[in-house]
């Protein structure tokens, strides 16, 4: 790995306002490249939106889709690549060449490369299919680099597995922080009046996404997916009013020891930036557990139990 700097981003999206969604892209990118950043990573589905399409029909959803590559945000991205001469990364819905919809996240490459993921753990639409493959690929710096898309990097097995093929950075956007779930410690809702109110009283809608429902709930594992692999992570996050919850931002940006490099917590739009260096990969802790695994122990790991259940089950499970 070569030393490199990297920007993580966390914005409002307007809900299927692909437009509007691509200027704030258009801006923090051309603020990135100003300050010498290679790689610059944006939320997920930060293009279309994301919760308000839990309800949309398969017309609707199809309507906001676009096909990777070729699609009018692919190449936009393609083009801010090559004019700021860096990479960056945005999540988007797509539609495949059958038809099927992915929550999907596309890297686009100065030398005129794209890589796409598709989320492995979809959930928000019961049309919005999941990915069965891995993404790690060469940046062109030579940089190895992994992407995982919010509830993959969820799932240790996920994260582990980038790192055996080699990233080295991880990829990490998310549309995460005040969800309603039906575990009692895990986030929980946040009251859209603080958003709203966030120029007169900062403190409170901070306080919210400083706590249980945001980064203290993130700091309970998402340092471990960088730690126990020893990989770089840069975590994206969405903030603000996302449906009818808060995101809660948090941008961060991890070292393969977990340890933060950037934050934040503040309640707006928001570009954080970090130098990743290269000789932090060289006998970090989660590269000498790696290397101590012993894979004859682990089958079972690959075998089913009779608990597994589709993500979107698990996800709203308990939920009225």
């Amino acid at each position: 790995m070569k030393d490199t700097k990297v920007a993580s981003v966390q914005f409002e999206h307007a809900p299927g306002d692909k437009q509007a969604n691509l200027e704030k892209v258009r801006r923090f990118t051309a603020e990135s490249a100003k300050q010498g950043v290679e790689l610059v990573v944006f939320p997920e589905m930060c293009v279309t939106g994301y919760w308000h399409l839990r309800d949309w029909s398969r017309e609707q959803l199809t309507g906001l889709a676009e096909p990777v590559p070729g699609g009018p945000t692919t190449e936009g991205l393609l083009r801010l690549a090559k004019q700021h001469n860096l990479s960056l990364g945005a999540g988007l819905l797509e539609i495949s060449d059958e038809g099927e919809l992915f929550n999907s996240y596309v890297v686009a490459m100065p030398d005129g490369r794209t890589v796409c993921h598709r989320k492995l753990h979809a959930f928000v639409n019961e049309h919005v299919a999941s990915g069965s493959e891995f993404t790690v690929f060469d940046l062109p710096n030579g940089n190895r680099a992994a992407i995982l898309i919010c509830y993959d990097n969820n799932l240790f097995e996920n994260t582990r597995i980038v790192a055996l093929k080699g990233a080295e950075i991880l990829i990490a956007p998310h549309q995460t922080g005040g969800c309603r779930t039906p575990s009692p410690r895990c986030m929980g809702v946040i009251d859209q009046a603080l958003w709203h109110a966030r120029q007169e009283n900062p403190e409170a809608i901070e306080a919210e996404f400083y706590g249980s429902k945001g980064r203290e709930w993130l700091l309970r594992w998402l340092p471990s997916r960088a730690h126990d692999n020893g990989m770089f992570l840069v975590f994206s996050n969405g903030v603000g009013i996302d449906g009818n919850e808060v995101r809660t931002g948090n941008a961060m940006i991890f070292n393969p020891y977990g340890e933060i490099l950037a934050e934040t917590w503040v309640a707006a739009d928001k570009m954080i930036i970090a130098d990743l260096e290269a000789e932090q990969l060289t006998m970090n802790i989660g590269m000498r557990w790696i290397q101590s695994r012993r894979p004859d122990l682990y089958g079972s790991l690959a075998k089913t139990t009779g608990r597994e259940m589709d993500t979107r089950t698990v996800r709203f499970k308990g939920i009225d």
